[in-house]
């Protein structure tokens, strides 16, 4: 089997501080917690930003350029800017930070869908901050926006006039037909990155026999020209990476994805998350890619060429 890259998702947008304290909010937090997830084995580094005071998401440029250029000069891994964001953000400032930025790599969720964060807010009892509660409890009527026209902005504005390579975000089946759409379009070209997102609420599920499908399905419409990553959400993370790396895929951990470790036991930091996997699929016989090789195999125009 080739290389497996490790991806780490270092903080996301959907966990909230109550949640862990090992979450990293501030710019120095974050940082740290890349770096030594780079240091343990992952050679992307998907990243997010939040308002430093209170852990809230954030698309304020000035929240990510606090971090990211102290990122690039500790560590050669690939900085990987979510156009994501949150779904309480608009398409503009979901974008401002990455054009700011111009990274090597960009995520990119293909479609727009139902991202119910709700049953979570059950969970907690004592809150640190207003606004958590209430962001958690109303995203029983929120929906995550991202229309093709949406999608062919982020590509031209992203892709076509900054250079960036995607992430493919992938919550459904119907999504990798809506990528299909794109490549047809002549709006991206291979390889592909496509990452399979399970356990979502208002995605697909988290369960083994829709990684089967999924990848059933996106070797029909690809062939030889993608690969494929798995990020499964809570305790879903370990089961379902470990299953990719089984069939031949790659693997992302980190923070945004799952709180924890194991069963009943909060990770201390993402490099754990790394450390962990890193064994899991070096037993299996795969060998972990260096930053170097990811970008060799997706085709990354170099941290020479970004804004950071």
């Amino acid at each position: 089997m080739s290389k497996i890259i490790i991806t780490c998702a270092v903080t996301g947008s959907i966990h909230t501080p109550s949640m862990s304290p090992y979450l990293p909010i501030t710019a120095d937090e974050i940082t740290e917690s890349a770096v030594d997830a780079a240091e343990a084995g992952a050679a992307i580094l998907h990243l997010h930003a939040r308002d430093p005071v209170d852990g809230r998401p954030s698309a304020d440029p000035a929240h990510f350029m606090a971090f990211l250029p102290r990122i690039k000069q500790a560590s050669d891994a690939v900085l990987n800017i979510s156009t994501g964001g949150s779904a309480v953000m608009t398409l503009a400032q979901r974008l401002a930070a990455p054009k700011r930025a111009e990274p090597e790599m960009c995520s990119l969720n293909m479609g727009t869908m139902n991202f119910a964060l709700y049953p979570a807010a059950e969970r907690i009892t004592e809150w640190k901050f207003d606004w958590e509660k209430l962001f958690l409890e109303g995203s029983d009527d929120l929906v995550f926006k991202n229309t093709p026209r949406d999608m062919a902005h982020v590509l031209e504005e992203m892709g076509t006039q900054r250079g960036a390579r995607f992430e493919f975000e992938c919550y459904d089946v119907s999504h990798l037909y809506m990528l299909r759409h794109f490549v047809d379009r002549g709006l991206v070209q291979a390889p592909l990155f496509i990452q399979f997102v399970f356990g979502v609420l208002g995605g697909i599920g988290p369960d083994p026999e829709n990684l089967t499908h999924m990848k059933l399905i996106a070797d029909r419409l690809f062939g030889a020209d993608y690969m494929f990553s798995v990020l499964a959400a809570g305790r879903h993370q370990m089961p379902l990476i470990t299953m990719s790396a089984i069939l031949g895929g790659h693997v992302r951990v980190g923070l945004e994805d799952s709180l924890m470790l194991s069963r009943g036991v909060l990770a201390k930091s993402n490099a754990e998350q790394v450390v962990k996997i890193r064994g899991i699929v070096e037993a299996l016989g795969r060998s972990v890619a260096t930053p170097a090789e990811a970008r060799a195999m997706l085709h990354l125009k170099g941290a020479d060429r970004t804004a950071i």
